[in-house]
């Protein structure tokens, strides 16, 4: 039996949640029933650090060793470029021509709408789309938000499975009207737990001190790219009005991005430069982890975090903010803390109420823990493939 040809389309291959999910997808499925394929753009466009980007090359190997082809795009960009975005989608109308796919699944908003399109103009017969969130508020202005919104209330009538990260991004994707309920399928997106193991005390101490933080600091801490979205301005003012209660307080911010000089400068106007460690991208992210009291994500819009689950499956109470996927992640006052979004006194609040308690964030972390073993890669996967299943068994003569 021929295998079932399935192309992927992403703008963005990094390290980053959607990258990350789309990688464990090809990964994960069974390389017996499917011939997986990667379209993106071109790696090397966005400045990612040299450590991040040797991680790319060797997720991008791992496919090419099972049998993944990958193909580059280079006029795929996240950005609103009309000239790039026709040449991405001549691209796209061209490869799926030569490749005659049974599925497209394509990943986030900008290759969704591209690449559902050739797709459609192709007559692939499955087309399957993840917003990895939304772009309905936070990232664009009211009218290039309007415009996306529209685009993807279109996109969806050429769509037959738009799979969600979470229920509350299945429920803001009705609330905008954007396709029937009936075309949704929530499946979370998996996290690598076997990468997440406790690191000995050996291990612990020598992180904490290549940090240059103390045996006796407390440390809050928030794993994400550098930019506005995030909501690390609103941590920094937070931890700038916690800082006369708490006088061992340490910020880490695991990540890199374009925002990371103008947040340095921030910590320094808050007299916070002594007591802010920015580690930039990191590979050993569970020992950094394992060193937190505190995880905190402060996101201003979110479709689900997954350093949410990674903090969780290290057994760390979370501090976020009530907003998209993350309150199907925490659940207030259980494991862990929800607070407003783009609210510092808020913040601040929930965590000198954490940091005073030592018995609560204990207690809160191994609820944490509990239920991020039910939010695994292999689940993911074995989700998108009954999906899959059931899509193609629709097809004629199936």
């Amino acid at each position: 039996m021929d295998r079932v040809r399935v192309v992927h389309v992403i703008t963005r291959f990094d390290k980053g949640g959607s990258a990350e999910n789309t990688f464990l997808t090809l990964r994960g499925l069974d390389g017996r029933r499917y011939e997986g394929f990667l379209a993106c753009g071109s790696p090397g466009r966005y400045p990612i650090s040299p450590a991040e980007e040797r991680a790319v090359e060797e997720n991008l190997a791992a496919l090419a060793a099972l049998g993944a082809e990958v193909i580059t795009l280079p006029h795929l960009v996240r950005e609103i470029r009309p000239l790039s975005d026709l040449r991405a989608f001549v691209s796209l109308l061209g490869l799926f021509r030569r490749l005659r796919p049974v599925i497209v699944h394509t990943h986030t908003s900008k290759a969704g709408i591209l690449g559902r399109w050739a797709a459609w103009l192709c007559r692939v017969p499955v087309i399957v789309h993840t917003p990895h969130g939304h772009v309905f508020w936070g990232y664009f202005g009211p009218a290039e938000t309007r415009l996306f919104i529209l685009f993807e209330r279109l996109s969806a009538l050429v769509t037959h499975r738009i799979i969600t990260l979470t229920e509350q991004e299945r429920r803001d994707h009705l609330r905008f009207r954007i396709a029937p309920a009936g075309r949704f399928t929530v499946i979370h997106s998996g996290v690598d737990l076997s990468r997440l193991s406790p690191p000995d005390d050996e291990t612990l101490a020598t992180v904490r001190a290549g940090l240059g933080i103390p045996p006796h600091g407390v440390i809050i801490g928030t794993v994400g790219r550098l930019t506005g979205i995030k909501g690390h301005d609103t941590l920094l003012e937070a931890a700038a009005r916690i800082r006369a209660e708490c006088d061992d307080l340490y910020l880490v911010f695991i990540g890199d991005g374009e925002l990371r000089e103008d947040l340095e400068n921030r910590a320094k106007g808050l007299g916070l430069a002594d007591r802010v460690v920015f580690t930039g991208w990191r590979r050993d992210v569970a020992p950094l982890l394992a060193l937190f009291d505190i995880f905190v994500f402060p996101s201003l819009n979110e479709g689900m975090g997954k350093a949410v689950v990674e903090a969780m499956a290290m057994g760390k109470p979370v501090v976020a903010s009530r907003i998209g996927g993350i309150v199907d992640l925490v659940e207030d006052n259980v494991n862990g803390l929800l607070v407003p979004p783009g609210d510092p006194a808020a913040l601040a609040e929930a965590l000198l109420s954490l940091l005073r308690d030592g018995k609560r964030r204990v207690a809160m972390g191994k609820e944490g823990l509990k239920r991020a073993v039910n939010l695994g890669d292999r689940t993911m996967v074995e989700r998108l493939g009954k999906v899959y299943e059931e899509l193609l068994s629709t097809l004629p003569g199936k």
